[in-house]
């Protein structure tokens, strides 16, 4: 890579690249051959986990030459301000994770916008990424789709998020660890339903890889006793609501309920839940149609 900079800093001084590296998600020989070339000419690779660069490497026939450094989650921010430095001398940087795409749920957006702001030049090396393969391979409609990443580890936090995402429409992509899969899947069942469809995706495109396509309760079910590997799950997205979704149609709806009595904090939840949509839209039908 070393003499291929196409960039300019500030002072007119000529600026390295930065080259995001897409890693096969299971095999090594889905590598590209122009992933091989890049790790062969980089000048710095930033490495997620530089043990498993090595055995990438190896695995690849490819003899690296570049100084290799770490660059994980718990010193992204300190070696991002670091690998700057070295963009800026005119040295390129080469960022590989372990599998997959830097910065989709790992290290790399950080000394991405570090590297724009400085009008440093920043490609990609395209590969496998894990979030597109779990979705083409789910079954689940492929036209309209978000990736939500792992959800958080805490009960509550993760209850929150997942109910934020209720009447999400289009298929949601996540990652989750093995270890929490089954509390992840119960707190989906909650969140979106039983009966939503979804599947679990695991090791793709290894030789043990998986593929469980259900219901969410049933996937819930499968799960309780434990699953090993990489683990992606897509869940498809919110019905179009059969209900009421007019605000003059949804106000009314809550009137009903307050002239029977019921509070109107309570009437709203109600006639949200009834017709699967926002609390905040009949919140603010209520509203309009007091004014």
């Amino acid at each position: 890579m070393t003499g291929n900079a196409a960039g300019t800093g500030d002072g007119g001084a000529t600026t390295g690249r930065l080259l995001l590296a897409a890693a096969p998600i299971g095999r090594p020989e889905d590598a590209s051959a122009r992933l091989r070339a890049a790790l062969a000419g980089a000048d710095i690779i930033a490495a997620e986990d530089t043990r498993r660069l090595r055995r990438l490497a190896a695995d690849l026939d490819v003899a690296i030459s570049a100084r290799v450094v770490s660059y994980y989650d718990q010193n992204e921010r300190a070696r991002a301000a670091e690998l700057l430095g070295e963009l800026l001398a005119g040295r390129d940087v080469l960022v590989i994770t372990d599998a997959g795409l830097p910065g989709v749920s790992d290290p790399g957006y950080r000394l991405v916008r570090a590297a724009v702001d400085e009008d440093v030049p920043v490609t990609a090396l395209p590969g496998p990424s894990a979030v597109t393969t779990a979705l083409v391979v789910s079954g689940l409609p492929t036209d309209r789709f978000c990736f939500e990443g792992f959800p958080p580890r805490k009960a509550g936090e993760r209850a929150r998020r997942l109910a934020s995402l209720a009447a999400e429409p289009r298929t949601m992509v996540f990652f989750e660890s093995p270890r929490r899969l089954d509390d992840t899947l119960a707190a989906m069942v909650e969140a979106f339903g039983t009966d939503r469809p979804a599947a679990v995706c695991r090791e793709l495109t290894k030789t043990y890889e998986e593929i469980r396509r259900g219901p969410l309760g049933e996937l819930a079910a499968w799960a309780e006793d434990g699953v090993r590997g990489e683990i992606t799950i897509v869940v498809g997205g919110a019905p179009e609501p059969e209900g009421l979704s007019e605000p003059a149609d949804l106000a009314a709806a809550v009137a009903v309920r307050e002239s029977a009595g019921t509070p109107r904090k309570e009437a709203i939840v109600e006639v949200a839940k009834e017709n699967g949509v926002p609390k905040r839209l009949v919140y603010d039908a209520v509203v309009a149609a007091r004014k």
